[in-house]
């Protein structure tokens, strides 16, 4: 098997920054220069028993790095940096997300969000300050994966079910809201879940919307298709209402089973779904029965 210092190099910034460790500190660990740890991450040549160090180091095995095993993620500033890096190398990306694709939804939703993950920490949570930090640094990553350009060569499956909890409690954190303030969450679930029907009413290029109406995993995932490989991300990271980045472990392969499996997952997902006009009616159908003294909302897509 060829060694692609690449990607090894991505795992390894994902890993150390999952570690929590600087860039200086990974250094001064290993007795190497900051320089030649920025050499390693960009994707430069390591040694056997250089890749061995840093595995000792990260706490991981030597086959996570080489990208043959399974790598774990409790940080989700890693696990999300992680990702981007996949997405940029991938081809087409298939994702299932709760209760919508993020990479998909507006600036508003983005800013909803993280009012959202913040209002959702406990109040006397040890670490609340570092636990903001956190959802800062978390949002610097996601908002980086919305830009146009990465809205491309998506096959996006939604859930109907999750779609219509989402309606009808609105993106929050918590349930200690005015009613003011639900209904201006629930709101803003709706003019998003509008959003998502006009994109698949317009069809537009790069971008494939499945609307699934049976029974979803309860983990979200995520396959990447490169030219010479697939990896897959699962997660119990949540980006909807009572959304969650601070519990849980994420993981990442490219094991040639577990691609199999979700590759499988996705088709049999994807095969019976509402598409295009179709879909964007279903999802209609779910706000109207979410809001039933409502209009429908309408929604400009940009070009």
């Amino acid at each position: 098997m060829a060694i692609n210092f690449v990607e090894i190099g991505a795992a390894l910034k994902a890993y150390r920054l999952n570690a929590g460790l600087s860039p200086e500190d990974a250094a001064k660990l290993l007795g190497i220069s900051r320089a030649a740890l920025y050499n390693y991450e960009s994707g430069g040549v390591m040694k056997l028993n250089t890749i061995e160090k840093l595995a000792t180091l990260l706490d991981v095995s030597v086959q996570a790095l080489l990208g043959v095993g399974v790598e774990y993620y409790v940080d989700p500033v890693a696990y999300y940096q992680r990702k981007r890096e996949l997405e940029e190398a991938a081809e087409q990306v298939v994702v299932y997300f709760e209760p919508l694709s993020f990479v998909l939804t507006s600036h508003e939703y983005v800013e909803g969000l993280r009012t959202a993950l913040i209002e959702g920490i406990p109040p006397n949570l040890l670490g609340h300050a570092k636990a903001v930090e956190n959802i800062e640094r978390v949002m610097a990553v996601l908002e980086d994966r919305r830009a146009p350009e990465r809205q491309r060569n998506i096959v996006s499956l939604v859930s109907a079910i999750q779609v219509q909890r989402f309606l009808r409690t609105g993106l929050i954190g918590t349930y200690n809201l005015s009613p003011q303030t639900m209904a201006e969450r629930r709101r803003l679930a709706r003019v998003e879940v509008e959003r998502t029907a006009a994109l698949m009413e317009n069809e537009q290029m790069g971008i494939q919307i499945g609307v699934i109406e049976d029974t979803m995993p309860n983990q979200t995932f995520q396959i990447f298709r490169e030219r010479h490989k697939t990896s897959v991300a699962v997660s119990p990271f949540r980006l909807g209402e009572f959304p969650n980045i601070r519990v849980g472990v994420a993981s990442i392969t490219s094991a040639a089973d577990a691609v199999a499996h979700y590759e499988n997952l996705a088709a049999n997902l994807w095969a019976c779904s509402y598409k295009g006009s179709r879909g964007a009616a279903l999802l209609r159908d779910l706000i109207a029965q979410s809001w039933p003294e409502g209009s429908r909302v309408t929604v400009r897509l940009k070009k």
